[in-house]
């Protein structure tokens, strides 16, 4: 992808928040959004709004919170990676040249979609008898079976989860304390090897990235790091041994592998570049990123959730990932970090790091049967790039 940047990020923490709409959150990130691109409503052309769980025309509704400019305004909904699909969109609509900024939100309310959740016994929504939990508990023992992984190990990442999750305010699970393998082994099952504290909590939130040109980030905020999208993929499933047609989805991960790939070679760069690794939407999507298609790959105290962990489900929750990857990269861009001195990492390498702000962002969707998987990959540079 060629000549498209993150103008400015913006989030509503998520958590519970029964007394704000989808309006509320998606206004709160959307100026957020602005204010760090430095940017007005009026300097938006056009508007991408992902959301699942929202009302017909929600889009248009909320985005009549930041004014009415007549800007085109496109409804994306991809199941869990909503929020990479409508970016993914944005991002194509910049490098066509039929826009120069463009804005890109996503919001849901899950603590309302699971009150009223239920599609009946039609075949058709077969798998939505069974709750995430069920899925994702399936894709973990097949992985315990066919490579030998331990509930100690999926512990490990939950642990490490929560801890560099709760550098991040937007979080929204807060511990105030370290959590170690032992704590999240002895909380409460939930579907065999998984726990409560390996599962994501449900919750509402908001985010939204504005993209344009590189130059105009260098023009708005002179002096800051710019953060190039490089790339964007997306993809579906393709048959190969072990692959279900019916019923709950466990199959093989070569959709992970698969759609990796086409990133990491579409931004001419492997695992190995990446400082940060974000992966979301079921299941070791960070470690299949880390492993890439030869098995190289990105320490893994430098692959986490930024919500520690926290869902409010693709809408917003994969774009709340790819904005906290945008403001990490520009911050180790502009310190010219060496590889490996990310602030929970503890140590510094001699080689320096050439691409310093390197980072992935990975999410998962899962609905009707029909998995898809978005893979971004964003590099960022000091003010002279």
């Amino acid at each position: 992808m060629k000549d498209v940047a993150v103008l400015g990020v913006g989030m509503h923490r998520f958590g519970m928040w029964a007394e704000k709409s989808n309006a509320d959150m998606a206004r709160e990130a959307g100026l957020a959004a602005l204010r760090d691109a430095g940017l007005s409503f009026r300097d938006v052309q056009a508007a991408y709004a992902g959301y699942i769980f929202a009302p017909v025309m929600s889009a248009v509704r909320t985005m009549k919170e930041f004014g009415l400019t007549g800007i085109p305004v496109q409804h994306v909904e991809n199941a869990s990676a909503t929020g990479s699909a409508a970016f993914r969109e944005a991002c194509f609509a910049v490098e066509s040249g039929r826009h120069d900024v463009v804005m890109v939100l996503g919001f849901d309310k899950m603590s309302e979609m699971i009150q009223r959740s239920g599609a009946g016994t039609d075949p058709a929504y077969l798998e939505d008898s069974i709750l995430p939990a069920a899925f994702f508990a399936m894709w973990a023992t097949r992985r315990i079976h066919e490579r030998g992984t331990k509930p100690e190990h999926l512990a490990a990442i939950a642990a490490k989860n929560f801890n560099n999750g709760a550098l991040n305010p937007m979080s929204q699970r807060q511990p105030d304390q370290p959590v170690t393998v032992e704590k999240v082994l002895a909380s409460r099952m939930v579907a065999w090897p998984l726990t409560a504290m390996m599962s994501c909590p449900i919750g509402d939130g908001a985010a939204c990235a504005i993209v344009g040109r590189p130059e105009m980030a260098r023009k708005l905020r002179a002096g800051r790091p710019v953060v190039r999208v490089l790339a964007s993929e997306l993809q579906t499933e393709r048959y190969e041994r072990g692959h279900l047609f019916v019923g709950p989805v466990v199959g093989p991960a070569r959709m992970s592998v698969d759609t990796s790939r086409a990133a990491y070679e579409q931004a001419g760069l492997g695992p190995a570049d990446m400082d940060l690794v974000q992966g979301g939407g079921g299941g070791d999507r960070a470690r299949r990123l880390r492993a890439g298609w030869a098995g190289a790959g990105v320490d893994r105290r430098r692959a986490h959730r930024a919500r520690a962990p926290g869902r409010a489900d693709g809408a917003c929750a994969d774009l709340g990932d790819g904005a906290a990857t945008a403001r990490r990269g520009r911050k180790a861009a502009g310190e010219g970090r060496a590889r490996g001195a990310l602030p929970h990492d503890g140590r510094r390498e001699r080689v320096r790091d050439p691409h310093p702000g390197a980072g992935v962002t990975s999410h998962f969707g899962c609905g009707a049967m029909s998995p898809r998987e978005g893979i971004s990959v964003q590099d960022a540079h000091g003010p002279s790039a």
